[in-house]
């Protein structure tokens, strides 16, 4: 409730002074009958220090001194390239599309329905984009993001002296989305490293990039978190930080208030496409063990366990006996994996790799992915309510899909093309499906009529398909086609292959 408004002596006399009121008799009188009506004066408790003094000590970090020295190490980085794309023309030549993405039409279209379409070859789209990327050492070592770079035929690297080089694209790791580009020159600028493992939430921090093309452009907040999973990046313990990152910023650093990077800023939680106070860094380490093995073997491998998992929540952890709903309940155990080989079973739960605690399901494969193949781990397990402890000999993830792609060859050979696997129960649990089949790689005649991989195979020819040697032998009895019901994210479309 507000209080009445009275008019103080001061604020006659600035009246008075501003000629708002006329004359020392008025404002005298005026006064004194003032006077008269206000209330007796009542003693009111002084303000608290707390509230009405800030902290003197307190002040905002000023970044410029941080900007100036590094600012230089930062670069743009252009990428042009080539993607393939099917038209439809019709027959007076004209490029026509009237139904879109209707299913129905692209499934008769394809197979050489009626009407006046009819399907040319795979033609070279240009594709053209813009990041941002570190160098790493005077000769012209560059970090940014694998997204930055993928597909790229002609990548240009811009300094801030306006000079611009062409780079070569030496390695990158869709996994981690890290890539590593080089440069012909010397005496370059660059940027000192720094350890993710001190960085506390709350800092402050600083990124450098171009967003929308606005080259060296820098922005500042705070670590939101650590070691943040994200849904389809599990091997990736993100920085979350609310430094404004837009398209443009992919690959540029963040640095910490000492000037060191501390990671590459990569993503952003979106709902609009802009940013909206989510941003997510890949931490510099990871980054760095990149590096290191592309460098030094020209490739990458990742430690592989082997076990599909799901959180734990306050219900299973009372039917567990575990006294906090923490740990990855593995909910399935390939065979012959690490995990098999090491003991693991369906009902486990995994507390810890290697001392470091597993709060959440989705902090194990980022774990197992700072591991290298062969490596011993020494997992904390929580098994018929009581620990024990195991020990698994990691395998690399890259010879387990190897040896994957082996056993899926019989598809090559009859040209379809595609690596498969089963769904896990986790990702049948996502995506609502109660069956079919992952697609992990594609290549010949599936991947001209536009299968990707991540879609998942629900039926060939009008039937459904929950294993491999299902879709092997309704490709064996087709003829020259066949036709595959996909699940493509909320979508699900035929997509006729033509075996040939």
């Amino acid at each position: 409730m507000s209080k009445p408004i009275f008019l103080s002596k001061p604020v006659l006399a600035a009246l008075l002074a501003g000629g708002l009121l006329g004359g020392s008799a008025i404002y005298a009188y005026e006064a004194k009958r003032l006077e008269s009506a206000l209330p007796p004066p009542v003693a009111t408790p002084p303000v608290s220090a707390k509230i009405a003094v800030p902290n003197p000590g307190v002040s905002l970090p000023d970044f410029s001194g941080i900007t100036e020295k590094y600012g230089p190490a930062v670069v743009n980085i252009s990428v042009s390239g080539m993607s393939k794309a099917s038209l439809d023309v019709s027959q007076d030549g004209e490029d026509s599309d009237p139904f879109g993405d209707d299913p129905f039409f692209q499934f008769f279209k394809h197979f050489g329905g009626q009407g006046n379409f009819r399907m040319v070859p795979p033609r070279s789209m240009p594709i053209h984009g813009e990041g941002s990327g570190f160098i790493v050492s005077a000769d012209g070592l560059i970090l940014t993001n694998a997204h930055v770079v993928r597909d790229a035929k002609d990548v240009v690297v811009k300094l801030t002296d306006r000079r611009e080089f062409q780079a070569k694209v030496l390695g990158s790791d869709p996994m981690t989305d890290v890539a590593l580009i080089r440069i012909d020159a010397k005496n370059l600028p660059t940027v000192p490293l720094g350890n993710p493992a001190s960085l506390k939430v709350g800092e402050w921090v600083l990124a450098i990039g171009s967003p929308f093309g606005f080259e060296n452009s820098v922005t500042a907040g705070i670590v939101s978190a650590k070691r943040r999973s994200l849904p389809d990046d599990g091997y990736v313990p993100f920085i979350q930080t609310d430094v404004a990152v837009n398209p443009g910023n992919s690959g540029g650093p963040l640095f910490n208030t000492r000037g060191e990077v501390i990671g590459i800023n990569s993503q952003i939680y979106s709902r609009s496409g802009g940013y909206q106070g989510l941003s997510f860094a890949i931490p510099i380490d990871v980054a760095v063990h990149v590096k290191d093995q592309l460098l030094k073997t020209g490739h990458i491998t990742h430690a592989h366990l082997g076990v599909a998992v799901q959180g734990v929540n306050q219900t299973l952890a009372d039917s567990f006996g575990l006294a906090k709903p923490e740990g990855a309940l593995v909910s399935n155990v390939e065979k012959g994996s690490a995990a098999d080989k090491a003991g693991l079973k369906t009902g486990d739960v995994i507390r810890s790799v290697n001392g470091h605690p597993i709060v959440s399901s989705i902090d194990l494969p980022s774990l197992i992915g700072e591991s290298t193949p062969g490596e011993v781990v020494k997992l904390d397990v929580w098994r018929n309510k009581k620990p024990i402890q195991l020990n698994a000999k990691l395998t690399s993830a890259k010879n387990d899909k190897a040896a994957f792609d082996d056993a899926n060859s019989r598809l090559d050979q009859a040209k379809l093309g595609l690596a498969l696997r089963p769904l896990e129960p986790e990702e049948k649990k996502e995506s609502g499906l109660d069956g079919g089949l992952l697609v992990e790689d594609v290549a010949g005649a599936a991947e001209r009529a536009g299968v990707e991989p991540g879609d998942v195979i629900l039926s060939v020819n009008g039937v459904r398909v929950r294993d491999v040697a299902q879709i092997r032998n309704a490709v064996a009895k087709a003829g020259k086609s066949v036709a595959l019901l996909i699940q493509r994210g909320d979508s699900r479309i035929f997509v006729p292959v033509r075996l040939g």
